[in-house]
């Protein structure tokens, strides 16, 4: 599968993930992300033996969008230290069914249930649960449906499907969360949208974006998005 590459340069590589490829390799054995950019980097600079290539961050499967990775050690140790100080600007695009206030912040507390692989809202009592922290802005809404730009402050897992179903507006197609109004098959509307961050090693502002595919819903606000 061709790689779309945002942006690039000695220490850094900037991907579009596409929709249903794991990130790191997983018991389906797909084809996945990481061992991809590898190969990628080894054929265009035909290169010897093993390539580096760092992971600093992941996305769900289903989830498409920037991903980034790292070139070099150095890079991926720096990049580490920005994440661990949250200065990794992290900003998505979301489909959710009904119409949620008009902005928001959202804290809560979130436990992951290994053996279901599924996250759920728990108290800041538990000592198990995760601090989870978002804000968001609705942008429009049509036929009970609503497109939201969500800014993540703590990357837990399946953070964003969790906060808003809780909420009573699932994501649209999210068969994890959703199911009760979800149709098996349908692609969960969830993109990551943009990241922001200083340059490990050039120490420049850069912001790199992505926009979802021109597939239902998200055609439902092409003008929105655009």
């Amino acid at each position: 599968m061709p790689i779309r590459i945002l942006y690039e340069d000695n220490h850094l590589l900037m991907v579009e993930k596409p929709v249903n490829i794991p990130v790191q390799q997983d018991n389906s054995n797909d084809p996945d992300l990481f061992n991809m950019v590898k190969q990628d980097i080894k054929e265009r600079y035909q290169k010897p033996g093993n390539v580096y290539v760092g992971l600093v961050h992941r996305l769900d499967r289903p989830v498409g969008g920037v991903m980034l990775f790292a070139k070099t050690s150095k890079a991926a140790s720096r990049l580490s230290d920005l994440i661990r100080r949250n200065e990794l600007e992290k900003t998505y695009l979301a489909i959710v069914r009904g119409t949620p206030p008009t902005k928001g912040e959202w804290v809560d507390f979130l436990k992951k249930d290994r053996k279901q692989n599924k996250v759920f809202v728990s108290t800041k009592k538990d000592k198990e649960a995760k601090k989870a922290l978002l804000d968001y802005q609705l942008l429009t809404s049509d036929k009970g449906l609503s497109l939201v730009k969500i800014h993540l402050q703590t990357g837990r897992p399946h953070q964003i499907r969790v906060q808003f179903a809780s909420r009573g507006f699932p994501l649209y197609g999210d068969q994890k969360y959703g199911q009760q109004v979800n149709q098996h098959g349908q692609q969960i509307a969830l993109w990551a949208h943009q990241l922001r961050l200083v340059h490990p090693v050039r120490k420049e502002e850069m912001g790199i974006s992505s926009f979802p595919p021109r597939d239902y819903p998200w055609t439902e606000f092409w003008k929105e998005l655009h």
